[in-house]
């Protein structure tokens, strides 16, 4: 990034963005990612100069080795990153996902935004589910879940598994559960039914490495 666009790009902070030029096409470059890395995405505001932009992108790469690749679900999972349509749909709130933090319900009145009343209302009442983060026992995991896994307490299904993948730095099964509010503390033991067969599984928090991001932020 610094062979593109000078050293400035490494004063941009977590989670900012700003206007550039790569290959004379204007772009926005944001901090952010979906590795919990340090790491920049970019959006071209030509949509007909996308292929200009690759190409010196992988050109200026190419003494450092890149190479063009997906994003990694491991570490996402490991960094507490929920993956849209996976772990969460327009039926969640940010209460629910632990991301209350993230909500500013006093900045704006209700009167003003439908989402504040929503939220303050959805703050007074609490929530009856939330995602939580889960270890699974067993051999490692071959590949991402391909379905949600059911996941029960006492022989009774009370939630699912949305994503869950082996963590080869933690040398663990890693993952996200839905269950009720009142099952949803650290120590919660679970049984579930994985596509490689019954697994325990144990409710711990999250992110599972680096919680207080501290590697992005750097």
């Amino acid at each position: 990034m610094v062979k593109l666009l000078g050293e400035d790009i490494l004063d941009l902070r977590y989670y900012f963005w700003t206007d550039a030029k790569i290959a004379g096409v204007p772009v926005v470059v944001t901090r952010t990612g979906w590795t919990s890395e340090i790491g920049y995405e970019v959006y071209t505001t030509d949509t007909t100069r996308g292929n200009d932009v690759y190409e010196a992108i992988m050109e200026a790469g190419q003494e450092f080795g890149i190479k063009p690749t997906g994003p990694s679900d491991i570490r996402r999972i490991e960094g507490a990153i929920f993956n849209w349509g996976a772990d969460m749909t327009y039926q969640n709130n940010a209460f629910q996902m632990g991301l209350d933090r993230l909500v500013d319900l006093d900045t704006v009145s209700p009167e003003a935004s439908i989402s504040i009343a929503a939220y303050r209302a959805i703050r007074e009442a609490g929530v009856d589910t939330k995602i939580n983060g889960v270890v699974l026992d067993g051999e490692p995991f071959p590949a991402l879940n391909a379905v949600k896994w059911p996941a029960s307490v006492d022989e009774q299904q009370v939630g699912k598994v949305t994503s869950a993948i082996y963590s080869p730095r933690l040398k663990q099964n890693i993952g996200y559960c839905w269950l009720p509010a009142g099952s949803s503390h650290e120590g919660q033991t679970l049984t579930v039914l994985t596509e490689w067969g019954t697994r325990a599984a144990t409710v711990t928090p999250m992110p599972f490495v680096d919680p207080s991001k501290q590697i992005p932020v750097s």
